[in-house]
C-alpha cells in the first residue's frame, strides 16, 4: 500500500494559497501501477497529457488502489475546460447543470473527467450560485490542482495520481488520514455541510465501506444539520439510497444513519414508528431485510428497490390503511389499497421512486393479503404471479417480526414452496379440508335475519 519514509522534506510543502499541506509521494513511495487502471481511464490520461494539458487521476480510484480494494470507477481531472475535452474526444459528451462534466464513453464504460474547480470569489451567477442556506446551486467555477484540492470533500479524496511522473499529491494529510482509518473533512464542517448536505451520508457511506472512524470535528455538526437533507432533490437522494443500501453495507449504513439522525428527513413515516417503538415489529424487520441485503450482495445475487421498498414500508402502509378505514368507513381491502398510494406519494417528495419500482413494490404488498386466503386449491396459481418470490421474502421477514398466527401462516407457506408436487398437493387438501371446516363453522355461528311476518319464503324453481 505505502512505503513509510520515503517522501523526503523537499517533497513536503504547505499550500498557502489554499491553506492545505501537500505532499508528493515519489512511484517509488507508493504501490500504485499502471496495470491497476483500466486501459479506458489511461487512455484519456495520455491524450490529455499528451494534448499539452495537466491529467490526473483522483479521488476514489486513488484511495481504493492504495487500500487495496478495485476501484468502481476512475475519474480524471485536469485543467483543460468541458469544451476543450469534446474537441479532444469524439466520444464525449458533457452533462451536469450544478457542475460541467465531460464524460468519455467507450461502450457500457465511462470516463468522467472534470476540470479543476475553484473558488467562487465574486463570480458572476451564471456559473456560481449559492442559496440563503448555503447549499451550491451551481458550481462551475474553474481554477488549479490547489484550489481543487481545497474543494474536495475529505482529505482521503484530495488524492491525484499523475499521469505525468506517476506521482501522487496528497492533499490535507490524506495519505497519513488514508493509514490511520479517519475520515476528515476539509474545511470548517459545518459551511462544507451546507454547501452540500449530502456530504453527511458520505461521511457515513465511507466510514462504512472503508473501516473508517469519523474525525470528532466532522461529525460534531451532523446530527444539528441533518434536516439539511429534507432540501435535497428526490430524485439525487433516489441515487444516493441506492449507495448507501445496495453496496454491501446496508445493516451498517442503517445503524450509523440513525446514530446520527440521518435516517429521519429521508425516511420520515418509517422513522415515526421507530420512535414509537424502538425494538417492534418494524425495527426487527428493517434490521432482518437490511442483514439479508448484505448477505445477497455479498453471494452476488440480485436485489431490487421494488423489494427494498415494499418490507421498509409495510408497516407505514399498515398503519395508514388503518387510519383511512376509521376515516372513511372503507373495508379494510379497500382502505389498504387507498393507502398505497398515499404511502408512496409521501415516501417519494423525500426519495423519488420510479415507477419500474413501485409498481412492483404495489404487487408485493396486494399478495400480502392473498397469502392468507390461498393456503387451499389457490395456492398453485398465486406461485405462478411473477412476484411470487419477493413477496413471499416479505411473508417471512414479517413472519419473523410478529410471530403469532402470521408465523403459522408463513410456516405452511414455507413447507409449500419446499414440497415436492405430491408434497404440495397433500398440503393443499389439508388446507382445503381446514379451510372449510372453519367457514362450516363461521357459517354456522352467523344469525339469519328473521323474517318480517308479512314476507314469505319464495318458492323454488
Amino acid at each position: 500500500m505505502f512505503d513509510d519514509g520515503q517522501t523526503t522534506k523537499a517533497q513536503q510543502e504547505d499550500n498557502t494559497d489554499t491553506g492545505l499541506s501537500l505532499e508528493v509521494i515519489p512511484r517509488d513511495g507508493h504501490s500504485i501501477s499502471r496495470r491497476q487502471i483500466s486501459e479506458n481511464a489511461l487512455k484519456v490520461l495520455y491524450r490529455l497529457h499528451k494534448s499539452g494539458f495537466h491529467a490526473y487521476l483522483v479521488g476514489g480510484g486513488v484511495r481504493d488502489l492504495l487500500l487495496g480494494l478495485e476501484p468502481k470507477d476512475f475519474d480524471v481531472v485536469t485543467n483543460a475546460t468541458p469544451e476543450e475535452i469534446k474537441k479532444l474526444f469524439r466520444n464525449c459528451r458533457l452533462v451536469g447543470r450544478r457542475f460541467r462534466l465531460a464524460h468519455i464513453v467507450f461502450g457500457r464504460d465511462v470516463i468522467e473527467v472534470a476540470t479543476f474547480r475553484g473558488h467562487h470569489g465574486n463570480s458572476e451567477e451564471k456559473i456560481s450560485k449559492v442559496n440563503s442556506a448555503g447549499r451550491l446551486l451551481r458550481d462551475n467555477v474553474y481554477g488549479d490542482i490547489d484550489e481543487d484540492a481545497e474543494r474536495r470533500d475529505f482529505t482521503v479524496n484530495a488524492l491525484y495520481y499523475n499521469i505525468a511522473d506517476y506521482s501522487i499529491r496528497s492533499y490535507g494529510g490524506g495519505i497519513h488520514d488514508l493509514k490511520a482509518r479517519t475520515l476528515r473533512l476539509i474545511g470548517d464542517p459545518e459551511t462544507r455541510y451546507r454547501e452540500d448536505p449530502v456530504r453527511m451520508l458520505r461521511a457515513v457511506r465511507f466510514a462504512t465501506k472503508l473501516g473508517m472512524s469519523i474525525e470528532k470535528r466532522t461529525a460534531a455538526p451532523i446530527k444539528s444539520l441533518a434536516p439539511l437533507l429534507k432540501d435535497i432533490p428526490a430524485a439525487r437522494m433516489y441515487e444516493e439510497v441506492l449507495k448507501l443500501f445496495f453496496a454491501g453495507k446496508a445493516l451498517n449504513n442503517y445503524q450509523m444513519m440513525r446514530e446520527y439522525q440521518l435516517f429521519a428527513p429521508i425516511f420520515p413515516l418509517v422513522e415515526s414508528l421507530l420512535r414509537d417503538d424502538p425494538k417492534g415489529p418494524a425495527a426487527r424487520l428493517l434490521s432482518e431485510m437490511m442483514h439479508n441485503t448484505d448477505v445477497r450482495v455479498g453471494e452476488d445475487k440480485p436485489v431490487t428497490p421494488a423489494f427494498f421498498y415494499a418490507a421498509l414500508l409495510w408497516y407505514p402502509l399498515q398503519n395508514r390503511a388503518q387510519d383511512i378505514a376509521l376515516e372513511s368507513g372503507l373495508s379494510p381491502y379497500d382502505a389498504f389499497f387507498a393507502a398505497m398510494g398515499d404511502v408512496l406519494e409521501q415516501q417519494c417528495r423525500s426519495v423519488s421512486i420510479p415507477r419500474r419500482f413501485s409498481t412492483p413494490a404495489r404487487d408485493i404488498w396486494q399478495l400480502q393479503m392473498r397469502f392468507e386466503r390461498s393456503q387451499g386449491g389457490r395456492a398453485f396459481k398465486l406461485m405462478e404471479h411473477p412476484k411470487f418470490r419477493a413477496a413471499y421474502d416479505l411473508l417471512l421477514l414479517r413472519a419473523n417480526a410478529e410471530g403469532g398466527n402470521l408465523a403459522k401462516q408463513a410456516s405452511w407457506w414455507q413447507q409449500f414452496v419446499e414440497s415436492d408436487d405430491e408434497q404440495k398437493q397433500q398440503l393443499v387438501r389439508s388446507g382445503s379440508k381446514s379451510n372449510g371446516s372453519r367457514n362450516r363453522n363461521a357459517n354456522q355461528r352467523r344469525r339469519r335475519k328473521p323474517r318480517r311476518p308479512s314476507e314469505k319464503p319464495q318458492a323454488a324453481e
